[in-house]
């Protein structure tokens, strides 16, 4: 019994991480916003975990009708080629970050 619930846990985990990665490397989504962003705060990056890691910076992203901050992370791209577009003003749109 033991064993099952941490593997549900595990799945859903997994489901939850997928999601989030789903959204980051479907091209991002305009979402339209009230006001800007307060700026970044200042944080500690560190060195780089390994060779091949990306820093992807901090930022603001705007859901359940506020700012929340996401930090900044060293990342592996999803595969060879692609870069990171920073999320960021579209006009007068709010659209979050995600591999190209």
């Amino acid at each position: 019994m033991r064993a099952l619930r941490s593997l549900g846990a595990r799945l859903l985990m997994l489901s939850v991480a997928t999601v989030g990665l789903s959204n980051c490397a479907s091209g991002g989504h305009y979402a339209r916003v009230p006001v800007p962003p307060p700026p970044p705060g200042a944080y500690y990056r560190g060195p780089a975990p390994g060779v091949g890691f990306f820093w992807r910076d901090g930022y603001y992203d705007y859901y359940g009708g506020r700012y929340n901050w996401v930090g900044g992370a060293w990342v592996r791209p999803p595969r060879v080629g692609v870069v990171w577009v920073n999320p960021g003003w579209r006009g007068r749109r709010w659209r979050r970050g995600y591999w190209r």
